[in-house]
C-alpha cells in the first residue's frame, strides 16, 4: 500500500518562509506527477503546484514567484518552498501523487493527510 506523508507545516509570521515535504512510501515502481494543493475552510482544494516525472512544472498564478516545487524522484519525495508568505496563504496543504505504479497496483490519485500552514503575527 502506498502512503503519502507530509511534514513541515506550522506557524510562520507574514513575510516568512516554510518548506513542506512529502514522502511517498510503499513498494513504488514509478510516480507520474507529484504536487501540492491547498484547502481553505469551506472551500474546495485548489492547485498550488505540480511537477511531473519529466520535470514539467505548473503553478497556480498566485504562487508564481513565491513558491517553488521540487522533486527527488529517487526518494519519491516532493518539496514546496514557500516564501513571502501572507495570511492569505493560511490553509491546509495536501500532497498529491498521480499515476502511481506499485507492484501490481495502479493508483490514479493519492492524497496525503494534510498539513496546516498558518501565517500570522
Amino acid at each position: 500500500q502506498v502512503q503519502l506523508v507530509e511534514s513541515g507545516g506550522g506557524l510562520v509570521q507574514p513575510g516568512g518562509s516554510l518548506r513542506l515535504s512529502c514522502v511517498a512510501s510503499g513498494n513504488i515502481d514509478s510516480i507520474n506527477t507529484m504536487g501540492w494543493y491547498r484547502q481553505f475552510p469551506g472551500k474546495e482544494r485548489e492547485l498550488v503546484a505540480g511537477r511531473s516525472s519529466d520535470d514539467t512544472t505548473n503553478y497556480a498564478d498566485s504562487m508564481k514567484g513565491r513558491f517553488t516545487i521540487s522533486r527527488d524522484n529517487a526518494k519519491n519525495t516532493v518539496y514546496l518552498q514557500m516564501n513571502s508568505l501572507t495570511p492569505e496563504d493560511t490553509a491546509v496543504y495536501y500532497c498529491n501523487a498521480g499515476g502511481v505504479r506499485a507492484a501490481d497496483t495502479y493508483y490514479v490519485r493519492l492524497w496525503g493527510q494534510g498539513t496546516q500552514v498558518t501565517v500570522s503575527s
